[in-house]
């Protein structure tokens, strides 16, 4: 039996691919400034959004979006000022984003925790002909935007003094990372789910690092990592009936393992 005669497994693959390019390429970014688990915090965020949209009778995917991006914002801007340090607010939107999710949840019409399953581990079947057309719209303009803005947002990354100094808009510039983070946990949520998309956004960016040396040549390569994790993750949950989600992390990490010791004997037949 081929995946491939299935309507929703060519969608599905579809919305892989274009996920896998674009997790890890706003997660590099992500990595260089210390802040991995940003994916994370905005994941049970977004768990709220999808939430409201089932109590407003309205697409949680695109309730999801909203609140993802405001709690991204916000989360940003207290970052910025000081107030608190990125770890205590990574903590909040942790807590209390998966509260605000099962609350809500709770109070929807017919609406049982058992809802939120398919989006927090990702569902094969969930995918639909609209969902794919927001999640290649979403995926694009995140693409575009590490494309155009690469080398100002590796500037904020290295040494936002540094780069404030030097006239770029630094308040723009990381406000716009946060916003593509966002955008991108709620692309991914239907193929990796909400509670594991953060790995799609870091571990093929540390796989990378241990086969590269240049920025560039890191952000190629965990773009590539995440495709193929993405891509085999649906072909193993299909045949082997399991979490999308979860194959694609298990297999991402596989490939981690084995370019840590390619990394390693590369370095000793350095010596």
């Amino acid at each position: 039996m081929s995946l491939l005669e299935f309507d929703f497994m060519r969608r599905a693959l579809v919305a892989a691919v274009l996920v896998g390019l674009a997790a890890p390429a706003i997660g590099t970014f992500l990595v260089q400034r210390k802040l991995s688990l940003m994916g994370d915090g905005i994941g049970h965020i977004a768990l709220t959004g999808v939430a409201l949209g089932f109590l407003l009778g309205t697409a949680p995917v695109l309730t999801a979006i909203v609140v993802a991006i405001a709690g991204a914002v916000a989360i940003e801007l207290v970052r910025e000022r000081g107030r608190a340090s990125g770890d205590v607010a990574l903590a909040l939107l942790f807590y209390g984003g998966i509260a605000g999710g099962v609350l809500l949840i709770g109070l929807a019409p017919g609406g049982t925790n058992a809802t939120l399953v398919g989006y927090l581990f990702g569902s094969l079947s969930s995918v639909t002909g609209t969902d794919l057309v927001v999640i290649v719209a979403l995926s694009v303009a995140v693409l575009a935007v590490v494309t155009v803005f690469a080398r100002e947002l590796f500037a904020v990354c290295q040494d936002e003094e540094v780069a404030r100094v030097s006239g770029l808009p630094v308040r723009f510039l990381n406000i716009l990372v946060a916003v593509s983070a966002a955008v991108t946990v709620t692309v991914a949520m239907r193929v990796v789910g909400l509670l594991l998309v953060s790995a799609l956004m870091v571990v093929p960016v540390a796989t990378s690092q241990q086969l590269t040396r240049s920025f560039r040549a890191t952000l190629l390569g965990a773009c590539l990592v995440g495709a193929v994790a993405s891509v085999s993750g649906l072909v193993v949950a299909f045949y082997a009936d399991v979490a999308p989600g979860a194959a694609t992390v298990v297999l991402a990490l596989g490939g981690f393992l084995v370019a840590v010791l390619l990394g390693s004997a590369r370095r000793l037949v350095a010596r």
